[in-house]
């Protein structure tokens, strides 16, 4: 039986393994990205730039198919799908909605711990 572990340097196979890992993960989460956002496609995964060094990736190498690689300004340890859509679309107009009706309601304002109508102690 061969085992191509067993002929690679131990610094070479911890470096395969994560880049494996990796690959997998990026995989997972195109794979979910897609399915929760079926009106725009992911196209990339963006990385800290020291995690882009650390794993011996490149800025633009494509890594799935249809998938490259960015930096960007996140923080190391996570990865980021990047897509050709708008995510925070409808959270926009849900916080539109109710900054408006905040904004047009009275609320009477009274002492903390004394009920309307009742007089505060020492008034």
């Amino acid at each position: 039986m061969y085992n191509a572990r067993a002929t690679l340097p131990a610094e070479m196979t911890d470096t395969t393994g994560k880049i494996a890992k990796n690959l997998e993960r990026f995989a997972q989460a195109v794979a979910a990205h897609d399915r929760e956002n079926p009106t725009h496609t992911a196209n990339g995964i963006g990385l800290a730039h020291f995690d882009l060094e650390r794993l011996g990736l490149e800025e633009g190498e494509e890594i799935l198919p249809g998938i490259t690689i960015h930096a960007d300004s996140g923080v190391t340890g996570n990865f980021r799908v990047l897509c050709d859509g708008e995510h925070d679309e409808g959270k926009t107009e849900a916080e539109e909605e109710v900054v408006e009706a905040v904004a047009t309601q009275a609320v009477p304002a009274g002492a903390p711990g004394v009920s309307p109508g009742e007089i505060p102690f020492g008034s």
